[in-house]
């Protein structure tokens, strides 16, 4: 029987600017023991409420700045619009975005890697103009290779 294999922590990003940043590379240099998996799952959890985490387009970065602009066109920053403005123009907005895209993923692992399609990657969704850093809880699971 293959031993199981359990593993949290939480993965630190830097901060980056609004849009959609790809962070594949940062969530597999953090949890090496992926590698070590047969089979097993994945989940990340982001810690925040103005970011969110999908999976989008890896290849062609004009994909995520067309999904920039969709959101923010669909969750304008506009005076008077929003109740909740205490922390700026862009916060309620980016609050709605979490909420529309979302701020997990469960993923499979197979033979020792993530089993993303060719052409998918672990996206954060950047929403704030000034946000610091973010933090993902890592939950990795599965059974250890033979």
């Amino acid at each position: 029987m293959n031993n199981p294999v359990w593993v949290q922590r939480t993965i630190e990003l830097k901060p980056k600017a609004r849009g959609f940043h790809l962070v594949t590379t940062d969530v597999e240099r953090a949890l090496p023991e992926i590698a070590r998996l047969e089979c097993g799952i994945l989940h990340l959890f982001l810690q925040h409420t103005s970011a969110s985490l999908t999976l989008t387009e890896n290849a062609d970065p004009t994909v995520r700045q067309d999904l920039e602009s969709h959101f923010s066109r669909n969750a304008p920053e506009k005076e008077g619009l929003y109740r909740h403005d205490y922390e700026g123009a862009d916060d309620m907005p980016a609050h709605i975005k979490s909420a529309m895209l979302g701020v997990d993923l469960t993923l499979p692992v197979r033979g020792g890697t993530l089993a993303l399609g060719i052409w998918q990657g672990i996206c954060l969704g950047e929403h704030r103009a000034d946000a610091g850093g973010r933090s993902i809880v890592a939950t990795l699971q599965g059974v250890e290779r033979r």
